[in-house]
C-alpha cells in the first residue's frame, strides 16, 4: 500500500465519521425514555438526521416532524411528516411546518423527551415570527442582511429577536417536557445559540446589540 492509498484511508473514514448519520447514531447510542418520544428535525441535513434517529430509536419513536430545503428529502421515514420549505429567505411553508413543530410541542408531558435535530439552514426553515413581526418583515430583512456582508452570527443575532421560536424560545415552549438537541455545526466556534439561531439554547445577545448591528450595515 502506497502513502497516498493510507491518506486516501484516513480521509474516506475521517469524512464517514462526520456524516449527519453517524454523529445522529452515535449521540443516541445510550437514549431512553419511559414516556413519549417525538422527533423534530430542522436544517438541510434533517432528513438524514432523522432517518438515522428513526432507525436508533425504532418503536420508541412515537411521531415526528421534518422540516428541510426544497429537494432535499430523501422519501418517507416511518411515523414522520416531511416538510420541504425556502432557504435562506424563509417562506409561508416554513412557517406551517414551525407551526406543526409547535402544535407537536404543545402536547408534551413532564413524562416525554423532545428529540430536536439541528443542522445547518434551521434559521430559514424553522421560523415563527414574534406578533407585531410579519414573514415578509422577517424575508425583507434576511435579505437585507446577507447582502450587506454581516456574518452569520451577527445575522443569526438579529433574526432571534424578531422569533418566537429562536434564541431558546422554542425550548420554552416545550416544557414541561425535556429536550434532547443534537446539533451539527455550520458557525466557526459552535455557539450553540448562533447554530440555526439557538432555537433550544439561551440567547446571550441584547437588544443593543442588534442596534449596533443596524447601525453598522
Amino acid at each position: 500500500m502506497t502513502l497516498r492509498d493510507t491518506a486516501d484511508q484516513i480521509i474516506r473514514a475521517s469524512l464517514r465519521a462526520v456524516q449527519p448519520d453517524a454523529a445522529v447514531q452515535r449521540a443516541l447510542q445510550e437514549f431512553s425514555c419511559a414516556g413519549r418520544v417525538v422527533l423534530i428535525a430542522i436544517g438541510k441535513a434533517a432528513w438524514r438526521m432523522a432517518n438515522a434517529a428513526a432507525k436508533a430509536l425504532g418503536e420508541s419513536l412515537r411521531e415526528g416532524i421534518v422540516i428541510t430545503k426544497y429537494g432535499h428529502s430523501e422519501g418517507d421515514i416511518p411515523r414522520m411528516t416531511i416538510y420541504e420549505a425556502a432557504h435562506p429567505i424563509p417562506d409561508e411553508a416554513g412557517v406551517a411546518a414551525t407551526r406543526a413543530a409547535l402544535a407537536l410541542a404543545d402536547r408534551m408531558t413532564a413524562q416525554d423527551e423532545v428529540i430536536f435535530l439541528v443542522s445547518g439552514g434551521g434559521s430559514a426553515l424553522f421560523e415563527q415570527p414574534l406578533e407585531g413581526v410579519t414573514l415578509d418583515d422577517c424575508a425583507e430583512i434576511t435579505r437585507q442582511l446577507l447582502a450587506c456582508g454581516a456574518d452569520i452570527v451577527q445575522i443569526n443575532t438579529i433574526r432571534k429577536h424578531l422569533s418566537a421560536v429562536k434564541g431558546g424560545r422554542f425550548a420554552q415552549r416545550c416544557a414541561p417536557a425535556h429536550v434532547l438537541a443534537i446539533v451539527l455545526s455550520d458557525v466557526l466556534g459552535d455557539s450553540l445559540d448562533s447554530i440555526a439561531s439557538g432555537p433550544c439554547y439561551p440567547d446571550r445577545s441584547t437588544c443593543r446589540d442588534v442596534e449596533q448591528l443596524i447601525e453598522r450595515y
